[in-house]
């Protein structure tokens, strides 16, 4: 059977229960984007998974839209709870369309790990813009595009260190891990950095940040051959 995010929610959900570094600094990093208070905003999580920064944007007072493809996930975001002050609701909904969320009406969305799912980015961009206020920001976090390409590996020469080599940078489009234990055996489609900035320039978007952050000391206890490789790509980017 061939993996989807449906079929691997359970495991998903679990993986982020026990504890995850790499998910736990992918968090950290999104939420650094973002206000430390939000005072009732309203926030849209794409690609929301089990709701962990759902949870978080609401802890810090917004009142939150969770969406994502995946039922399954869906159930596992909802018995999760809400993460208070603020609010959170969930539904199924596609990222590329966001048909349950009305126009010019969110003043935030969020998108951790997510983007780099949905197989149309110019129409997920668009559905975005289409759902922002005046004004309103998009923050989000993708695979970093260099190190997490199809075919990237990890090598080891004798007695030296452990590198990254660099896979098929520019070959664009969907593939699949053949890591059983990797959340990208459901899929993922790879883009280039140009693409993403370039897909949020063409759309109306203006860059604030674009950070790619070294790995956290958590991290980099469970995977010290990650030194000097940012695992992710994170952007802002307010509507203009």
């Amino acid at each position: 059977m061939t993996d989807s995010w449906d079929t691997i929610a359970d495991w998903y959900a679990g993986l982020l229960q026990t504890g995850s570094a790499m998910h736990e600094f992918n968090c950290d990093v999104l939420l650094r984007l973002l206000p430390d208070e939000f005072d009732g905003c309203r926030v849209l999580d794409l690609g929301c998974g089990e709701g962990v920064i759902a949870r978080a944007v609401a802890a810090r007072g917004a009142s939150v839209a969770g969406i994502d493809l995946s039922p399954r996930m869906i159930e596992h975001a909802r018995a999760a709870g809400a993460g208070g002050p603020g609010t959170v609701a969930y539904a199924v909904d596609d990222g590329c369309v966001l048909s349950t969320v009305a126009a010019e009406s969110v003043d935030w969305v969020t998108a951790g790990l997510s983007l780099n799912n949905v197989p149309d980015l110019d129409a997920a961009l668009a559905a975005v813009r289409r759902v922002l206020t005046a004004r309103g920001s998009l923050a989000f976090t993708v695979p970093h595009p260099c190190f997490e390409a199809p075919h990237a590996a990890w090598t080891q020469a004798t007695d030296g260190p452990v590198r990254r080599v660099v896979g098929d940078y520019l070959a664009e489009g969907f593939w699949r891990s053949d890591n059983p234990e990797g959340a990208r055996r459901a899929g993922n489609q790879h883009r280039t950095l140009s693409t993403y900035l370039t897909a949020l320039v063409r759309h109306g978007f203006t860059l604030e940040t674009v950070a790619e952050p070294s790995p956290s000391d958590q991290v980099m206890a469970v995977q010290p051959h990650r030194a000097g490789l940012p695992p992710f790509l994170a952007i802002r980017a307010r509507r203009a």
